[in-house]
């Protein structure tokens, strides 16, 4: 029997590729747990967003209410008898031309606010506290007096304590026993102001009531009577009186066309002007004078033309 051998190496079978080594596997992929995907709550965020915006909306509401509150309370502590900046809303419009020839019943707040339109003209102090009550019968006509503050008058005063003077005069319009004259402070309720303006200004606050003045003279409007502070101060050429009389005329004259009264001609040479004269433009052959009452008896002249 012969001895068995063991081959060396083995021969592959025939047709089979041989055998190829393989690089040894790595480690086994480590295994990711499974995405778990929750449902989101977004009724959560969005009630949070509501009541924040809730919130908000709140903070905004209660801010407005206190800044309300804060100017109620300054503006009534700011109130009273002393004396104010304001702005000056422009008279109503009107029609030039004469004035009426009747006294009118006083023009109340009211109605004089009612027809101030909303636009605005220059800044004016108004002098403050009460004025004496001009006058012993009659009904009270409350007024304001006022200056405009580029002017540089300060408070007001002077002007105020001139016009109450030329208004208490016996020989102005209270001499007729059927009114009385009270100045007031701004806050109080009144049936006209007497401003002292700038030409300019006076020039616009007239033409806003429909009278061209030029900037040279004075105007009435409903409820505001609107004094040049040019012919305040140097009246006009060749006017023949003193300062003192052309400014007791400029405001008599228009406190004449308040109280409901026409414009006037010179009744003849050498006579007196009737104050509803309008003597600014000329005195026609009359000498200045500027009361409506001489010797206690109304004094009129011819209705103008």
């Amino acid at each position: 029997m012969a001895p068995s051998r063991t081959p060396s190496h083995t021969r592959p079978a025939a047709g089979r590729p041989p055998a190829t080594s393989r690089a040894p596997a790595g480690p086994p992929e480590a295994v990711r747990p499974p995405i778990v995907v929750l449902p989101r709550d977004d009724a959560a965020p969005a009630a949070a967003g509501r009541r924040s915006l809730q919130r908000r909306r709140l903070v905004v509401v209660l801010a407005f209410v206190l800044l309300a509150a804060f100017v109620v309370v300054v503006g009534s502590l700011i109130r009273g008898d002393g004396s104010r900046r304001a702005a000056v809303p422009p008279v109503a419009s009107v029609p030039a031309g004469p004035q009426p020839s009747a006294a009118v019943a006083p023009t109340t707040t009211a109605a004089a606010a009612a027809v101030a339109p909303p636009d605005v003209v220059g800044e004016f102090t108004f002098a403050g506290g009460y004025g004496s009550v001009l006058g012993t019968g009659g009904a009270l006509r409350p007024f304001k007096v006022s200056v405009e503050t580029v002017l540089g008058l300060g408070d007001g005063a002077a002007f105020a304590a001139e016009v109450e003077r030329i208004l208490g005069d016996p020989r102005g319009w209270i001499a007729g026993g059927d009114v009385r004259l009270q100045r007031v402070p701004a806050a109080a309720a009144s049936d006209f102001t007497v401003y002292l303006a700038s030409p300019d200004t006076s020039e616009r606050m007239c033409r806003a009531g429909g009278l061209e003045t030029g900037g040279f003279s004075s105007c009435r409007l409903p409820g505001q009577l609107v004094i040049n502070q040019d012919r305040w101060q140097d009246a006009v050429p060749d006017y023949g009186a003193p300062l003192e009389t052309y400014r007791a005329y400029a405001v008599n004259h228009e406190v004449g066309h308040q109280l409901g009264y026409e414009h006037e001609s010179c009744p003849g040479p050498g006579q007196p002007a009737p104050v509803m004269q309008q003597q600014t433009y000329g005195l026609n052959g009359c000498v200045a004078n500027a009361w409506p009452y001489i010797d206690g008896r109304r004094y009129p002249g011819p209705p103008a033309d």
